[in-house]
């Protein structure tokens, strides 16, 4: 117990003190550099001067150092002037005067750059993979006309849905929409002078260890606001009241505060969200530290921050038209995915699909995960020569008897990997200090052009001999002190790490199946979205770990994410019947659909009413295979979610921003999983009328308690819906799309509509009756 109780206070000290000591698995908190009483202070005063046809201008920062101050029963500091001690100081400035610029790119976009130095970097947008390749080339034709307007006290930038306004002295950047509204602005020193808590306001710092800067940027929380955003996080939706650590990292599972896909954006229920444009780890303080205050902790030098205005749907729009839309995937891939960890012969896999198809359960996709090769987890892209006879064979039985196949793999290579000297000896990895590994293991270097050719031949000739897609796995472990072929440090490539391992893979995929590309992956950051889909990681196999992965998904959604996943059942151990039945209409109603976890998951192998249910629920989709595709082709034509927080669709509805349980399926479908053992649940729905999937009765609007249907599972339709079915097929390919059949939902509607996407069609059709 001692000794545990010591390893214990160990992780806590190192917790606490983020700059000093980091365990691989562990998130970066940047906020515990702008408390050291080492660093020198810079605070955002006044605007000095700005050009408003160029959209630039001179911000004075005020040099600070925080002082140490006694009050009777506490020990705290304060801010205070500083004059320079640099030598020699002729060359320096105490007060520096550094470039901002303003632009809109949208009419409900707008983009502010801040310096922290005199030296402009050289990076480009055009460098940037978090920018996609549309908004790269849209930025050099001129961006929209916008209002502009400068009195003595401030200059403003306005458009139909909104305004930026620059306050002279004291310096502040104002948001407001249409109506003139503050939705929120910056925090000046002067703030402090109403309150006894002195918050350091819009400022960055230069560290006394090495001068090395970080911005700080600290917006205004308004009494009832809400934020939303920020990645695959597990915690609750609103993020006010939380420190949201923005660094991969690998939870282990969805049940804690770290995130295999943090994502450096979020938004306000006041109307406007925020891109921070950078791979640097941030801290976004909600309110944590004080409950008025959104302070936004970035370990970069540059501040690059893209405003969006409007409601949630406009600023998921918006945001994807800067760092891309999730690609429409095939039509197989929505079907169901049967795995386990894991499949480890030939006939194993021949085994599985032919118990699927005799127990009539509709399916289109076997994965084998770390178990197809010579030695499990040793990543060769070889299949294993005394278990796999004959890939080619085994491959061509697979898709004649309508399956698609999907292995697993990492980018990581141990001393034992037969690649391992080559990757060494290529330089392929990255490297430490002396040019060596930082670790044991061998981490492939995706900056690096030749990593990524040389990995892509390696994948290409899986998928020439007939596998459909790449399991991408982990990525979240690229180390901060290594040095990297895109000449940055770790700091700046951890983050982007997973972008560039989900990009090459995608990329390779696509190459082989043009129009088809699709990966399976863990990790992401801002951009992923563009080399779907993801999963949510190794889920408990517990009511808490359904729920984590629940929010994850509505989180990871709001984050700018069509597509997304989770472990039907839950990961780690032989998942108990009574939460995997539960969990199954949850798997079977998200975008893309997989058993998989610590076998058995295979329903068979479990009982036979266990196989009864899971037949049940993926019937369910493959008949709803129409609206799902449909659905899927909207999503990514505009940014949404197709497993969708309840305040997406109904953003006037107060009530829909306080739900994080239920969801959309799509814009018609609300979706209750049973979260605990028993038969029903509390429901919120939006105003309006509801119709139960299973049963037809009908239901109002606000709090409800439902019975489940035959389905484990609440399930409604809104009012008005025209829902698309096609009748049963085993596989996806096989669905007969001359006869879907629009079922109308109608309890008050005089009136039902639907979208409808077919198979080789162009553009969505909406139907109405």
């Amino acid at each position: 117990m001692t000794a545990l109780c010591g390893t214990m206070a160990s992780q806590a000290q190192i917790q606490t003190n983020a700059g000093v000591e980091y365990l691989q698995c562990m998130q970066k908190d940047m906020s515990t550099d702008f408390s050291d009483l080492a660093n020198t202070y810079f605070l955002a005063d006044s605007l000095v001067s700005f050009d408003t046809a160029k959209g630039e201008g001179l911000v004075e920062w005020k040099r600070y150092r925080l002082s140490p101050r006694q009050a009777f029963n506490l020990n705290g500091y304060w801010p205070v002037r500083m004059q320079m001690l640099d030598f020699p100081d002729a060359a320096y400035d105490n007060d520096p005067r550094l470039k901002l610029s303003l632009e809109f790119i949208t009419p409900r976009t707008a983009r502010i750059r801040m310096l922290t130095t005199p030296i402009e970097p050289k990076a480009t947008d055009g460098e940037s993979v978090m920018l996609c390749d549309a908004f790269k080339q849209r930025e050099t034709s001129p961006g929209p006309s916008c209002r502009r307007e400068e009195d003595s006290r401030s200059i403003r930038y306005s458009t139909d849905y909104g305004t930026i306004e620059i306050q002279k002295y004291p310096w502040r950047i104002v948001l407001k929409d249409a109506k003139g509204r503050v939705l929120t602005q910056t925090r000046h020193l002067i703030d402090n002078d109403s309150s006894q808590v002195k918050l350091l306001p819009f400022s960055f710092i230069k560290r006394g260890s090495d001068n090395s800067r970080s911005v700080n940027p600290v917006l205004t929380l308004a009494p009832g606001e809400r934020i939303y955003g920020c990645g695959e996080s597990f915690t609750s939706l609103n993020k006010v009241g939380q420190k949201v650590h923005l660094s991969v990292t690998d939870p282990q599972g969805p049940e804690t505060d770290g995130q295999y896909k943090p994502v450096p954006f979020y938004f306000s229920n006041r109307g406007y969200g925020i891109f921070m444009h950078t791979s640097a780890p941030v801290t976004c303080d909600f309110g944590a530290s004080y409950i008025g205050a959104n302070r936004m902790f970035m370990g970069d030098e540059l501040l690059d921050l893209f405003v969006f205005f409007g409601e949630p749907k406009d600023i998921l729009d918006e945001y994807t038209n800067v760092t891309g839309k999730s690609p429409m995937l095939p039509l197989w891939s929505f079907g169901t995915w049967m795995s386990r960890i894991t499949y480890f012969s030939q006939q194993e896999g021949l085994e599985i699909a032919k118990q699927l198809r005799e127990h009539k359960i509709p399916s289109d996709v076997i994965h084998f995960d770390t178990g197809w090769f010579g030695v499990d987890w040793q990543c060769d892209y070889q299949f294993a020569k005394d278990r796999f006879e004959n890939p080619v064979g085994m491959l061509r039985q697979l898709a004649k008897d309508g399956f698609h196949t999907c292995l697993w793999q990492l980018p990581y290579f141990t001393p034992k990997n037969r690649f391992f000297p080559e990757i060494v000896e290529k330089g392929l990895h990255v490297r430490n200090a002396t040019g060596g590994m930082p670790y044991e293991d061998a981490v492939l270097d995706f900056s690096n052009p030749e990593t990524v050719s040389w990995y892509q031949q390696k994948i290409l000739g899986l998928l020439k001999q007939g596998v459909s897609t790449i399991k991408c796995d982990f990525g979240e472990a690229a180390p901060y002190n290594g040095f990297y072929h895109s000449g940055k440090g770790g700091l700046y490539e951890h983050n982007l790490y997973p972008l560039r391992y989900n990009k090459a893979l995608w990329e390779a995929v696509e190459q082989q199946y043009p129009g088809n590309g699709i990966i399976w992956a863990r990790s992401a950051w801002a951009g992923s979205q563009r080399y779907a889909l993801h999963w949510g990681g190794d889920a408990a196999t517990t009511n808490t770990g359904m729920l984590g992965d629940l929010r994850g998904g509505l989180s990871f959604g709001l984050s700018g994410f069509s597509f997304w996943s989770h472990d039907m059942g839950g990961f780690v151990t032989a998942s108990p019947e009574d939460i995997y039945r539960r969990w199954l209409p949850f798997g079977f109603l998200s975008s893309h659909t997989r058993a998989h976890g610590a076998p058995p998951t295979e329903p068979w192998l479990i009982s036979e009413s266990f196989t009864e249910a899971f037949r049940e629920c993926a019937e369910m989709k493959y008949k709803l295979m129409p609206y799902v595709y449909a659905q899927a082709k909207d999503c990514s034509e505009r940014g949404l979610p197709m497993v969708r927080a309840l305040l997406v669709e109904f953003p006037h509805d107060q009530g829909a921003w306080l739900v994080e349980d239920e969801y959309m399926f799509g814009s018609q479908m609300l979706v209750a999983p049973l979260l605990e053992s028993g038969t029903g649940r509390d429901v919120y729905l939006p105003h309006g009328k509801w119709i139960d999937y299973q049963t037809g009765k009908v239901f109002e609007g606000g709090y409800q308690h439902i019975e489940a249907g035959r389905i484990p599972c609440v399930i409604l339709v809104r009012d008005g819906s025209l829902i698309p079915h096609a009748p049963l097929a085993q596989r996806t390919d096989e669905i007969d799309w001359n006869k879907v059949e629009m079922k109308a939902y109608k309890a008050d509607a005089t009136k039902c509509s639907g979208l409808l996407f077919k198979p080789g069609d162009t553009k969505i059709q909406t139907i109405e009756q």
